[in-house]
């Protein structure tokens, strides 16, 4: 099936997805979000498509699937366990700030060692981090897709070392202080 005739057939059935998106999500904002995800995927994924088979289904197999694991992160991200005795956490109804200057200093500290790295390491490694892929990695920096891979191993093998020797060194500083 050519792009164009993938395009026009998804384009006919724009009504029923969003109808469908509709009686999953109860909502108009949200039934659009859904379908324009589906849309996006389907587009994204149609040299998965088999000709022959049924387009109508592999769509809603999509949007169904979509909408399934979006119910299921959001049910993860509100779930609260409270192991304390008689609930003292959920409970008490304070509300508890973050101080996140350990959580920054660990990040500094990440981004100071993915910095020293060497050029033909790190460049791969955070393209690979930001999300592109191995292909589109080798293709943007006109290299073998093997090699990307080394190299994006061989960072995360450098980083592992830093952080370890890192670690140790804080860990032997605190040793002879408490000393």
């Amino acid at each position: 099936m050519s792009t164009v005739e993938f395009t026009k057939d998804l384009s006919g059935l724009s009504k029923v997805l969003r109808t469908f998106a509709y009686s999953l999500t109860k909502d108009t904002e949200d039934a659009n979000d859904l379908y324009q995800e589906t849309a996006l995927r389907a587009l994204s994924n149609r040299n998965k498509f088999r000709p022959g088979t049924n387009f109508k289904a592999w769509l809603f197999t999509i949007m169904k699937n979509i909408f399934i694991n979006n119910y299921r992160r959001k049910s993860k991200a509100n779930t609260v366990f409270d192991s304390t005795d008689n609930l003292y956490y959920l409970n008490s109804g304070s509300v508890v700030i973050d101080n996140g200057a350990e959580t920054k200093m660990m990040m500094d500290d990440l981004n100071s060692m993915i910095d020293d790295l060497e050029d033909n390491l790190r460049i791969p490694f955070l393209m690979h981090f930001d999300g592109y892929k191995y292909q589109e990695i080798a293709d943007d920096l006109e290299l073998p897709l093997g090699t990307v891979k080394s190299r994006i191993f061989f960072a995360r093998k450098a980083l592992k070392s830093k952080i370890l020797l890192r670690y140790n060194y804080l860990e032997n500083r605190l040793e002879k202080k408490l000393a």
